[in-house]
């Protein structure tokens, strides 16, 4: 992420559709945290996402983990003291260095638009689907291949250009990796919001859901 798109992140440019329009749809799709649950937040930036985690889907404890250390900084500034939040650097693509975290280890994961800065998503993914406990819930949002080829976004930040994904395509990884989409929406095609729940091991068979790829 580049010092442009930090400077957007950290703008109302993106905090206001985060609050007034991502939260109370991934709320609908996938509906608040059940008591004492313990959260993870990949790409936790300057640490605005584990507020709206805490206050807004009732996570007991929230772990952020981010690679920037300038945004690490500030998000350790803003929840220094606070007994509830972690904040650790290090890559989403290997959590168990990262925040030690054991298989089945968290109740829900966050991506508010941070997995296409990965380049192995799908590995990403796969982290998701192992830290997460048997019916635990992974609420994302992500932008389109098509929305980072627009030429505005293009030309002022800074996206991995191999490998990029389609909201089929991320969908589509989910289940490889245990994580039963509920629900989703797509908006413009440029954007994709849904909620995903961890699989009990019991249960081999993905159930069908209604959802909305396009």
């Amino acid at each position: 992420m580049n010092t442009v798109e930090k400077m957007v992140v950290a703008s109302p440019l993106r905090r206001g559709p985060q609050i007034w329009y991502e939260t109370p749809l991934l709320l609908r799709l996938g509906g608040r945290l059940d008591p004492g649950a313990h959260a993870l937040e990949i790409g936790c930036g300057t640490g605005r996402g584990i507020e709206l985690i805490l206050n807004r889907f009732g996570a007991a404890r929230v772990d952020g983990i981010d690679v920037d250390p300038d945004s690490l900084a500030r998000a350790r500034r803003r929840w220094h003291g606070n007994s509830r939040v972690a904040i650790v650097q290090g890559s989403a693509t290997d959590l168990r260095t990262a925040v030690d975290a054991a298989d089945a280890s968290y109740d829900a994961v966050f991506d508010f638009a941070i997995v296409h800065h990965i380049p192995d998503w799908r590995a990403c993914l796969a982290e998701v689907g192992r830290v997460l406990r048997p019916g635990g819930r992974f609420y994302f949002s992500e932008m389109t291949a098509r929305a980072l080829a627009r030429p505005t976004l293009a030309l002022l930040f800074d996206h991995p250009t191999e490998d990029r994904f389609d909201a089929r395509d991320f969908l589509a990884e989910l289940p490889r990796h245990g994580l039963d989409v509920i629900g989703s929406k797509s908006l413009l095609g440029d954007y994709f919001f849904g909620v995903a729940q961890r699989r009990e091991h019991t249960d081999p068979t993905p159930p069908t859901h209604d959802r909305d790829p396009h």
